[in-house]
C-alpha cells in the first residue's frame, strides 16, 4: 500500500516541478521585458500580454512607438517573432491577438513614418506585414502562414518610375489564407476569404471569396463573426 501511494504521487510531484519551472521561466521573461522597455523607450507591453514576448526581436528607431495590448499571446520561440520599426514609425497590436510562430516566423516591419494597426483578436500565423505608409487590420482578421502584406513596391522600378505606396486595409473577420500576397492600395472588405497562393492587386468587396493570380471574386461568404 505504501509503495502504491508513493508511485501515485510521482505524477503529482512532476506536475509541481513543471509548474515551478514554468514560473521561474515566466519571471525571467518578465524581467527581460522590463529591460527591453528600458532599452527601447517607445516599447509598451501590457502587463497581461504573454511573457514569451521577451523572446521576440525588437528594433525601434528614434521616435518609434510599439504598443502591445492586453492579452496578446505568442510562443516562446526565440527570434521567431520580429518587430522592426524605423524612425517615427507606429505599430499597435490589439487586445487578444495571437502572434503564432509555430509554423513560421512572424515579421512586423514599419519603415520610417509607417503605421501598422492590428485590431483586437487578430491571428497572425507565420506571416509578414510591412508598411511604408499604412496597413490596417480589423477585428479578428487572420493572416495565414507564408502570407505577405505590402503597402509599397519596396523599390523603384527604374530611374523613371519611382517606388509607389498606398494604404492597405484588411477588414473585420477577413481570412487571408496561406502563401497569399496582398499588394499596395488594396482594401479587403469585411468577412471575405482570400484563397491560398493568391495575389491580391485590387479591392475585394465584403463577404466575397476571392482567389487566383490576380485574385478575382469567385463566390460569396456569410457572416464569419464566430468562425474558428
Amino acid at each position: 500500500m505504501r509503495q502504491g501511494a508513493v508511485f501515485a504521487r510521482i505524477p503529482v510531484m512532476r506536475r509541481l516541478v513543471l509548474v515551478a519551472i514554468m514560473r521561474v521561466v515566466s519571471l525571467r521573461d518578465r524581467l527581460r521585458l522590463r529591460w527591453l522597455r528600458w532599452l527601447h523607450p517607445g516599447l509598451e507591453v501590457h502587463r497581461s500580454a504573454s511573457s514569451a514576448l521577451a523572446r521576440a526581436r525588437f528594433s525601434l528607431g528614434a521616435g518609434a512607438r510599439l504598443l502591445i495590448g492586453p492579452g496578446v499571446v505568442t510562443e516562446r520561440n526565440p527570434g521567431r517573432l520580429s518587430f522592426e520599426l524605423g524612425e517615427g514609425a507606429q505599430v499597435e497590436i490589439g487586445e487578444g491577438t495571437w502572434l503564432r510562430t509555430t509554423l513560421g516566423p512572424v515579421n512586423v516591419v514599419a519603415f520610417a513614418g509607417g503605421r501598422i494597426q492590428v485590431g483586437p483578436a487578430c491571428f497572425l500565423n507565420g506571416c509578414h506585414v510591412s508598411a511604408k505608409r499604412s496597413v490596417t487590420l480589423g477585428r479578428r482578421a487572420w493572416i495565414g502562414p507564408g502570407s505577405r502584406v505590402f503597402d509599397a513596391d519596396q523599390h523603384d522600378f527604374d530611374d523613371a518610375r519611382p517606388e509607389r505606396s498606398a494604404p492597405v486595409t484588411i477588414g473585420d473577420c477577413v481570412w487571408v489564407a496561406g502563401d497569399v500576397t496582398v499588394l499596395r492600395g488594396v482594401t479587403i472588405g469585411e468577412h471575405s476569404v482570400v484563397g491560398t497562393r493568391s495575389v491580391v492587386t485590387r479591392d475585394v468587396p465584403p463577404h466575397t471569396l476571392a482567389y487566383g493570380v490576380p485574385a478575382e471574386p469567385r463566390g460569396e461568404v456569410g457572416d464569419r463573426s464566430r468562425s474558428r
